[in-house]
């Protein structure tokens, strides 16, 4: 099971979680909302070897804690994983988009400077703007649009400026979200829960329920569930390789 986007830390009982998923093999991403949250999510994390931490500053902290920047900046060599950054295009995001769009340049730069990252973007109703700043900068490593909502035409420029996709069982619950994947690269796709604030009937997903995102993929993909698990085990094995 892949989870290639999860706020593991924010979970009430996170250290429990983190051995229960250990134990069940899942591969995880566990992406950060801010860079003070960066060490203390790697200690609880240990040397899980399935587990890896993402360095991030979310789009929509970014109004309180803009000033952490160089903080990222600090420990970005210690992490070849970005995450969660970006642009919100929300209607309570809109007196902060200049803010946002300048710390996203700035931390895509950094990420040129330093070298080749992975990064866990979000891009609600700001996909052009994501995607502009990743052209500004196309030495910053590879991009993963997480829960890409934006339009078909979104989609296409970002299929063409070579970002992936992580995709969850929320997300294929919805016939936008299925139309959207559809329309996706399928060697370019990874699963994500985004838990604990993605829920399903009011329960917050946990990251093995990841599983649930399959059943969708193999509709989709004209495959059996055991197919889409082996499409998505050499999705992760090529991305870590480049």
């Amino acid at each position: 099971m892949i989870d290639f986007h999860c706020h593991i830390d924010l979970y009430p009982n996170a250290k429990a979680i983190i051995e229960e998923a250990d134990a069940r093999g899942s591969y995880i991403l566990a992406v950060t909302t801010t860079p003070k949250a960066w060490t203390g999510t790697k200690q609880l994390i240990g040397d899980r070897k399935r587990i890896r931490v993402a360095l991030g500053l979310h789009p929509e902290l970014v109004p309180d804690r803009h000033a952490e920047v160089p903080l990222l900046e600090h420990y970005l060599p210690e992490s070849r994983y970005v995450g969660e950054i970006g642009l919100d295009g929300g209607s309570h995001m809109r007196g902060s988009f200049e803010l946002q769009e300048r710390v996203l340049a700035r931390i895509l730069k950094a990420c040129e400077a330093d070298g080749k990252k992975i990064i866990s973007l979000h891009s609600r109703r700001a996909a052009n703007g994501v995607i502009d700043a990743l052209l500004d900068a196309p030495r910053a490593g590879i991009p993963i649009l997480h829960w890409f909502s934006g339009s078909v035409v979104e989609l296409d420029r970002a299929i063409s400026a070579g970002c992936w996709f992580s995709v969850g069982p929320v997300m294929l619950n919805s016939a936008k979200g299925r139309r959207l994947v559809e329309l996706m690269p399928a060697d370019r796709v990874l699963t994500e829960t985004d838990a604990p604030f993605a829920q399903i009937q009011g329960k917050s997903l946990m990251p093995w329920d990841v599983q649930l995102a399959h059943s969708h993929l193999a509709k989709i993909w004209n495959q059996s569930e055991q197919e889409v698990v082996g499409q998505l085990k050499r999705n992760l094995k090529t991305l870590l390789a480049d």
